[in-house]
This record gives C-alpha cells, structure tokens and sequence, in this order.
C-alpha cells in the first residue's frame, strides 16, 4: 500500500469514527471467510457494516476524535463495527459473539463514552431507533384513542341506562 492509499484509508476511517453512533472493536483470529461474510451479512441486515484496517492507521484516523479511547482496543487482528444507530452495530456483535467463540468482543466507543466488554452488552440490549420511534408513536396515538374512548363512554352509559329503564318498566 503506498502512501497515497494509507492516506485516502485513514480518511475514510476518520469519517467512520466522526459520523458512527457506535464502534465496537474485536478479535477475528480463526475466523474463516464464511464466517466473516456472515458477519457483514447481519451488519447488513441491521444498516451497520464491518470494517478491517490496519491498527496503525486506524490509530491515526482516531486522533482528535470522539471516540479516540478505543485506539488501546487496536492489537492484533481486529475487526471494527459500526453503525448511525446507537444501538444496531453492538446487536450484531453480541449475536454473531453467542454463535461464534472465535470473534472476541473488546470494546468499543458510543460517541465520547468508552465502552468495555459489559459496556457493549449493556448497549446491545437497548432497544433500538426503529424500536423507540415505534413506542413513541404508540405512546402518542394512545391519549388520542382514549380520548376517542372517553368520548364515546358516557353515550353508551346513557343508552345503556335508557336500555335498563325501558326494560324495567316494560316489567313493570
């Protein structure tokens, strides 16, 4: 690789770690090709990506930037995920970690907030963007049926009244 390239790949990495919600940083000794296509295949899926750079130059890209204290993370064959969403890249992590035990997970950065080990499995349990939008839109859309409920309610109570009096005096 000559100087030209490490420079062009040390900026798109600067991006990476400029634009990332979250960067998860592991170990992919023994991996096999299968078993790396499988991994950006789920990072896909989850509109996260995968990304192998050299240490050295991933270090580089690291300074000055928010999530710089993943650069002790960066020894030995790494693996850097990452994604927009907070969440989804530390997800795909955590579920390709349970199924393969050579894909070791170090670490990583949400944001300026260094993660650890637990601090990673911690994330991957948050739900995600898709799932907070969703709740919040329930949260929203449920005043107004209620509302719409409440509304409805005492028309009902009355006809339901009416309905007992009627009857009562068709007894009577």
């Amino acid at each position: 690789m000559d100087r030209a390239q490490k420079e062009k790949v040390v900026e798109e990495l600067g991006q990476i770690f400029e634009s990332s919600g979250v960067v998860v940083v592991a170990h992919y000794t023994g991996l096999t090709v299968a078993e790396m296509q499988d991994l950006r295949a789920r990072a896909r899926d989850a509109d996260a990506s995968v990304r192998v750079a050299k240490n050295r130059l991933a270090k580089i890209a690291l300074e000055g930037k928010p999530c710089a204290s993943i650069a002790d993370y960066l020894s030995g064959m790494t693996v850097l995920t990452y994604s927009e969403d907070p969440v989804a890249a530390a997800k795909v992590c955590e579920g390709f970690a349970k199924d393969n035990k050579k894909y070791e997970i170090l670490g990583g950065a949400m944001g300026e907030n260094a993660l650890d080990r637990a601090g990673v499995e911690a994330v991957s349990k948050m739900p995600s963007r898709d799932e907070l939008i969703a709740s919040i839109v329930g949260c929203i859309g449920a005043p107004a049926s209620n509302i719409a409920g409440a509304i409805g309610a005492p028309a009902s109570n009355i006809a339901s009244i009416l309905s007992t009096i009627e009857e009562k005096a068709e007894a009577a």
